[in-house]
């Protein structure tokens, strides 16, 4: 099955802490670490892994963090089919605390492909499954010549004005910057999905009622939520493309996202062909 990921990368400085500080307080850091992350690229590694290897179409900022993030993306697996934009690679800084949840600041513009940038958009039509993080409208329009499209609520605006039909769009129960709401999308989505971390989520296929699914149990204690969502996401994708029903494509990313939890940084232990 051939797979891609039209989306966005930032590079990550990750920090462990205790807990997170209150105002005025310093606390000390117990690792410290860098790599390349973004719900793009975090998806796109997820995806290789489970198919095998994975098209990602993206934008890297003309700086030596962009440079090391594509190396990085190439070295885990990726065809990495990426615009250089001129300006600096987009980054954020990522608190770990014991209970290993997650806060994440985000520094620079985001920076998304466009349908002008010189990449082999025509190759999306032979693609089985494509996760869209980000892109213009026309981008977009093109990803939707793959058989199966999935989309994160998170870019409503563009996917309001792209005006395509998705196959299935991620939002969240918990986060207000992935809330989908019925009607937000003029062409209603195959399948919508609401995540709930810990406790599971629900789905509504187009003209049924919104249904919960469990959440799955943990493979190993938590470490690292940073990718889960993304791991999920990915999951999904893979499992509609493989003609998966509903129920049992949820399962399967229900897993992906579980073992992205028990590892350090959103790549450690995501689940592998051989997993499933």
């Amino acid at each position: 099955m051939r797979v891609a990921v039209v989306g966005h990368i930032e590079w990550i400085d990750f920090i462990r802490v205790a807990r997170m500080p209150r105002p005025g307080e310093i606390v000390h850091a117990e690792q410290a670490w860098a790599d390349v992350g973004g719900g793009g690229a975090v998806s796109a590694v997820q995806l290789a892994r489970l198919a095998g290897s994975a098209d990602f179409y993206t934008t890297i900022g003309d700086d030596e963090l962009g440079r090391r993030a594509r190396h990085q993306l190439v070295e885990m697996g990726l065809s990495v089919h990426s615009a250089v934009k001129n300006n600096a690679q987009r980054r954020a800084i990522t608190y770990i605390d014991d209970s290993g949840d997650r806060s994440i600041t985000v520094l620079g513009i985001r920076s998304s492909p466009s349908s002008s940038d010189p990449l082999p958009w025509a190759e999306l039509e032979r693609t089985d499954a494509v996760y869209l993080t980000a892109g213009d409208p026309e981008a977009i329009r093109l990803a939707r010549k793959a058989r199966v499209l999935v989309a994160t609520s998170r870019i409503l605006p563009l996917l309001q004005d792209a005006g395509v039909e998705l196959d299935a769009v991620v939002g969240s129960k918990l986060d207000p910057a992935e809330q989908y709401r019925e009607g937000d999308l003029i062409r209603t989505p195959g399948l919508v999905v609401r995540t709930a971390g810990a406790a599971g989520g629900t789905y509504q296929a187009a003209g049924g009622s919104e249904t919960p699914y469990p959440a799955t149990r943990l493979p190993g204690p938590v470490v690292d939520t940073y990718g889960c969502g993304d791991s999920f996401a990915a999951g999904l994708t893979f499992g509609l493309g493989l003609g998966l029903p509903h129920e049992e494509a949820l399962t399967l990313a229900a897993r992906c996202g579980a073992a992205a939890a028990t590892g350090r940084g959103p790549y450690q232990t995501q689940l592998t062909a051989s997993d499933l």
